[in-house]
């Protein structure tokens, strides 16, 4: 467990008091400490152990407090107790019943004492907030972890500049805020990238597995008898499927990842659908004879080049729109 200030292993009164940290988390299930409370309860604790005169009842309160609060959230791993207001910022971990399973992160604020003089050290923290909300909602295992960790290191440093500055040992300058700020844009960079990598993830779960579906349909009716239609409807579901694993291999594939896993994966879904639609319409095209394959091609061949237009239809779906609009007689183009 890691504090940034006051460490409870320097308090030699609280090796005394450790049978009331069980005694606390047994009858902690009537009432939760909220973190507030708890807030005030160590600053009483710090305040006197700090003048030396820590009485063992103060000190059983002050566990007791931490034990419902921990009870509730888990386990503090990480935390910034202001030396000189009531304020602090804090980091828990429940366990899970699933053993392999990452642990569930929580991040705690209680700031405003400390942020009352500072408005631009209060939006930065509530920024903090804003993340801390985000990464727990939509992200999931290490990356959570990870991410909850830069969220709580920024906001121990931004709470560090208005502690330092109630204490008057040391004036906050725009060097330091700014610092803390890029600090806070890396930590949401890092939630954008890891938010979109497990979007496309759900994405590329929902388009597989339309796209299977679509694959084994067909392969039944084609072994069946030959279709043009069927045939083009599985090369324009893989083209699509193609277009999107470049495109993600690029670096140029972003979704909106703040909606759900769900939506991802029905969005996904949609884009073999689409895919084989356009591959579809464009052979109904040259069977139809609105478009037509060089004169060259003869039947035996035929099958083949109708496939790979299908599959281009698919891959771009842009060119197959282009391709349509094309073919249209000049009378009926609007």
């Amino acid at each position: 467990m890691t504090e940034l200030t006051q460490p409870l292993a320097a308090a030699p009164s609280e090796v005394a008091v450790q049978p009331a940290v069980q005694v606390a988390a047994q009858s902690a299930g009537t009432r939760c400490t909220t973190f507030s409370e708890l807030v005030y309860v160590h600053f009483d604790w710090w305040k006197a152990l700090r003048k030396g005169t820590l009485t063992p009842a103060a000190a059983e309160k002050y566990a007791a407090a931490r034990a419902s609060f921990e009870e509730r959230h888990g386990e503090i791993v990480s935390a910034y107790w202001c030396s000189h207001v009531e304020s602090a910022v804090a980091l828990t971990q429940k366990k899970r019943r699933v053993p392999w399973a990452s642990p569930i992160s929580t991040f705690h604020r209680e700031s405003d004492w400390a942020t009352q003089a500072a408005p631009e050290i209060a939006a930065e923290l509530h920024h903090c907030d804003e993340l801390a909300v985000k990464a727990k909602t939509v992200l999931t295992g290490v990356r959570q972890v990870i991410c909850l960790q830069l969220v709580m290191a920024c906001a121990a440093h931004l709470l560090s500049l208005v502690d330092s500055r109630v204490t008057h040992e040391e004036e906050k300058n725009a060097e330091a805020l700014a610092r803390e700020q890029k600090a806070l844009s890396f930590a949401e960079e890092y939630y954008c990238d890891a938010a979109n990598g497990q979007a496309q993830v759900s994405y590329f779960v929902g388009m597989a597995a339309v796209a299977a579906v679509i694959g084994v349909g067909a392969a039944v009716w084609l072994a069946i008898d030959w279709s043009a239609p069927i045939a083009a409807l599985v090369a324009g579901a893989l083209g699509a499927v193609v277009s999107v694993i470049q495109r993600i291999n690029q670096g140029k594939f972003t979704l909106d990842y703040d909606t759900g896993r769900l939506y991802a994966i029905f969005l996904g879904g949609l884009r073999p659908l689409i895919g084989g639609a356009f591959a579809v319409v464009l052979t109904f095209a040259f069977t139809g004879g609105l478009l037509s394959l060089p004169s060259s091609v003869d039947d035996a061949h035929r099958r083949l080049a109708l496939m790979v237009v299908a599959f281009v239809a698919g891959f771009s779906e842009r060119w197959a729109q282009d391709t349509l609009a094309a073919a249209m007689p000049s009378g009926n183009k609007s």
